[in-house]
């Protein structure tokens, strides 16, 4: 078995962006999930919420986030995204965030799927925060991802990972 190795690092071991010319275009997908975790009080206050609706603002601010990734993450290229959605679901004890992203390039979305999600937990937490300060952000992971040299990843029962084969 071949041994891997972090990518974004040179030889000498100083951090650096991946060159990615060489790579093949192809359409790359990936989707990620975040769980907001909420008291009932939080939960009952939501469509009531002075500053506005937290779960329409949270899902703007993902599809925001997803677009400027590159600006956050230091050694992500800017990527031409073809489609952005965040989707928020409210469950008994808290808000389930997921985002699904697309491009055409060489290379893949993941960072820009969790991107979205983790900045969209964190505005419904901004959102809420004045009723409890308790509010607790989990489960931010990688779900799925399509397209590029490794083909498709599926995250397995249970939280195992897996490729699909």
């Amino acid at each position: 078995m071949k041994s891997k190795k972090l990518s974004h690092y040179d030889e000498a071991g100083r951090a650096a962006m991946v060159d990615v010319s060489e790579k093949t275009e192809t359409r790359r997908t990936a989707k990620a999930r975040a769980f907001v975790r909420l008291s009932k009080a939080v939960l009952k206050a939501l469509p009531e919420n002075p500053k506005g609706d937290p779960l329409e603002v949270a899902r703007v601010a993902g599809i925001m986030a997803a677009k400027r990734t590159h600006d956050l993450i230091p050694m992500c290229h800017p990527l031409a995204l073809t489609h952005v959605d965040v989707g928020v679901a409210v469950g008994k004890d808290g808000v389930e965030i997921t985002a699904t992203v697309a491009t055409t390039g060489q290379t893949g979305v993941e960072m820009e799927a969790l991107t979205a999600v983790a900045v969209a937990a964190l505005t419904v937490y901004d959102m809420t925060k004045a009723l409890d300060k308790g509010i607790v952000i989990e489960s931010v992971c990688l779900m799925e991802k399509t397209g590029g040299k490794s083909g498709e990843w599926r995250r397995g029962e249970a939280g195992k990972a897996g490729r699909k084969g």
